[in-house]
């Protein structure tokens, strides 16, 4: 069985300049803190971050805000973090709002190899600009694309030796979603277990999505 086990460090340098980032997390919940704070730390810039939301100035996601090193966010909602939206507003970050059912479907399409989906969510709104809008059956629907990344990182409850995760309750919102849908994934363990310590009914993202293991604890 392949060791997937890397460090914090050795996580973070897998990000670079310029990489489409998916994080898991909403408000910072399920955000993974440890690999976040060493990409602030290497200051990697140029991101595009693929997420529900930008969390908080101090939290999270909104680290990489405050440090200057996000070029573009795709997301539903800003409205918790005045840092991120002031840089959007100052026309430093670029800015795709994408309704939150939209935002899960998009990316599912991706993991699941799909060439787009038609959803009524957004029609006749700013939603629809610059979009395919077709007719099915008298109603109009909006095309929606996939949205894949270069890699995706999220925290996870438990995490076995294969790599499989279990998710505690609201944290694992769009994890396994985005587990499917990047070249590359690494999950950062609050608590890492045997493999098969985890009933197979409880595996929300099978070992076979996972590329990367960080323990929590790992600081170096």
């Amino acid at each position: 069985m392949k060791n997937k086990f890397i460090t914090v460090k050795q996580a973070a340098e897998k990000i670079t300049d310029g990489c489409v980032l998916m994080i898991g997390g909403f408000l910072g919940c399920g955000n993974p803190n440890k690999i976040i704070d060493e990409i602030v730390k290497n200051g990697t810039k140029n991101l595009t971050v693929i997420s529900n939301d930008a969390a908080f100035p101090d939290v999270g996601i909104g680290k990489l805000f405050k440090n200057g090193q996000v070029k573009k966010i795709i997301c539903s909602h800003l409205g918790t973090n005045p840092e991120a939206g002031g840089q959007i507003n100052d026309g430093l970050v670029e800015n795709e709002l994408v309704p939150q059912g939209t935002l899960a479907e998009r990316i599912r399409a991706a993991g699941c190899g799909l060439g787009g989906f038609l959803t009524p969510t957004g029609v006749g709104t700013v939603v629809e600009t610059g979009k395919q809008k077709l007719t099915v059956n008298g109603k109009d629907y909006l095309l929606e694309l996939p949205l894949k990344a270069d890699v995706a990182i999220f925290e996870a409850y438990k995490v076995d030796e294969a790599g499989n995760c279990y998710f505690e309750k609201s944290t694992q919102n769009f994890s396994p979603l985005m587990a499917m849908a990047a070249d590359t994934v690494i999950v950062e363990a609050e608590h890492v277990v045997k493999t098969g310590d985890i009933a197979a009914e409880s595996v929300h993202t099978p070992h076979i999505f996972v590329d990367y293991v960080v323990k929590e604890q790992d600081h170096d």
